[in-house]
Formats: structure tokens, sequence, C-alpha cells
């Protein structure tokens, strides 16, 4: 005979199993009417994110939520800022914008134009910090930043350039940390309890809405930025992402990824050498036609 401690963890078992059906009907339905796939994104991490908003819809489970997102485009884009990772800060490892001045900017002083992208630029603050190294080097009138997110929501604060007063000292401190060669003031001005920074930071700037794991390259650039975002995709995702990357990337272009996350263990690792290896900083340095070849 089963004991009753055999018999809960059966019970437990199933509705474990039965959520994780919940849980992808949900993927599948907002990927089939809405486009926006996040079926690759580390489980637990997305499980999260929903019971989040199954709390605060006041629902009872994974499956009114899927019916409530379908019917309700407002509770689609309130789930999709809950997907949405938007931690970010100015300046954010303070040491890879000092590397990034140190060893990258030498390259791109080489070249007649410079295309970066930033790739999940989440509310923008880290188009601002590498606008201020560009401004600060002389090569910002000659550089496009393409800033993408997946969250219209986000693009927009982005645009604004409008970060809380309170922050200013932590991202003051990152500056200096980074390298900055002048006051950290200069650089903006305080509006409606708010530091807004200047509008010439982001006039080479190009915000767009891209989706990282269904969209596709859309130009040719010498680097890009893509921080902290790709630890929150399965590892079939991640392959999928530095695939995009490889074929947006010119020969010798930079990839600049986040502290925990890495170039190995994916298709394209081979085609890449570590410029600073400390501070996740790759150069293309192979284009092939056929993956192992």
């Amino acid at each position: 005979m089963n004991t009753e401690k055999e018999m809960k963890s059966t019970v437990a078992e199933s509705c474990n199993e039965l959520e994780e059906i919940e849980i992808h009907l949900l993927l599948e339905g907002i990927y089939s009417y809405y486009g926006f796939d996040f079926r690759s994104y580390v489980f637990a991490s997305i499980r999260r994110r929903i019971w989040y908003r199954i709390r605060a819809e006041r629902l009872k489970n994974v499956t009114s939520l899927l019916e409530k997102v379908l019917h309700d485009p407002k509770t689609m884009e309130r789930l999709l800022s809950d997907f949405s990772i938007h931690v970010s800060e100015m300046f954010r490892d303070p040491q890879f914008f000092k590397s990034f001045r140190k060893n990258v900017v030498p390259l791109l002083r080489e070249l007649p134009y410079v295309r970066i992208w930033h790739a999940g630029c989440s509310s923008g603050e880290e188009v601002c910090s590498m606008a201020i190294i560009l401004q600060e080097e002389g090569l910002y009138h000659k550089t496009k930043i393409y800033a993408t997110d997946m969250n219209e929501d986000l693009l927009r604060k982005a645009k604004e350039r409008g970060y809380p007063l309170e922050n200013m000292r932590a991202y003051r401190d990152n500056y200096q940390l980074a390298g900055g060669k002048n006051e950290f003031e200069e650089y903006y001005k305080v509006s409606d309890g708010k530091a807004v920074f200047h509008p010439s930071l982001t006039q080479n700037v190009v915000f767009a809405q891209h989706n990282l794991a269904t969209d596709h390259s859309f130009n040719e650039f010498n680097v890009i930025i893509c921080r902290n975002v790709m630890i929150y995709f399965d590892r079939v995702l991640q392959d999928r992402v530095h695939g995009l990357f490889y074929e947006s990337l010119c020969t010798l272009g930079i990839l600049g990824l986040g502290k925990k996350e890495d170039i190995a263990f994916n298709s394209y690792s081979h085609c890449y050498e570590a410029f600073d290896k400390e501070e996740k900083i790759y150069r293309k340095v192979r284009v092939v036609t056929t993956l192992g070849q």
C-alpha cells in the first residue's frame, strides 16, 4: 500500500506536471497571437514572472492568465513588462567600460564610420554610457548607435533620457571608475526630480523594437553589446542569438557580453578570440560559410 507520504509526493508531481503543461500552453499562445517568443527562456525564471503576474491580477492559475492575456491586450502589456529584464545602470561593471575605452576605442579610431548595436538596451543607461565615452574620445560624430529592445515602454524611457536623481551618486562613481574624463554632472540637468541627460547623447542613436528570439539581422556592425540578457535564455536560444550576432558583426568586429555570460559552448565560439577575457570582450576573427569547416 502507498504511504500517505508517497501519495502526497505523487499528487505534488502531478501538480508540477500540470503546471508545466499550462505554462507551455501560455507561452505558445503568446507566441501564436502576439509574436513574442519566450518558449526558450530559462523555465525557473519565466515561471517566477508568470506567478508574479497571476498574483497581481488576482487570478488562480496559469490557465486563467492565458485566457486573460488572449482577450485583454493590456494584461499582455503588463506580462511583457514582467518578462522584460530591465535591471540596468550607467557604466554598470565599470571595468568593462574602462577596458572598452582602453582597448576597443583605438580600433574604432581607424574606421571611417562606426556602427554599434546595443541589443536588449532596456531603459537606455548603457547606451548613454557608451555615448559619453565616444564623445570624450572624439568618436561620436562618426558613430551610429542602434539601441533595441523588445519592450516598447522601455524604449520610450530610453528616448526620454531621464533617470532617478537618487541614482546619480552611484552612476557618478561608476563613471569615474570607468575612466571618465569630465565632471559627471556636466552631462545632465535636474528637471521634475529627475536627472535628464543632454539630447546630444542620443542624437546619433536609433531606437527600435527588436526581439532577439525571433527577429533577424538588420545591419552590419563594428561592435555589438549585449550584456546580462542571455543568462535568461536556454542553450538553444543562446545559440540562436550568437548566430544572429555572428551574422551581424563585420570581420574583426567586437562582441561585448555580461559578467556571467561566455562565448564558449555555442556553435560560433571558434569564430572569436578573447580580446579581454576578464571583461567578456571578444573579437570576430573567423568567417566561415558552414560551421565546423
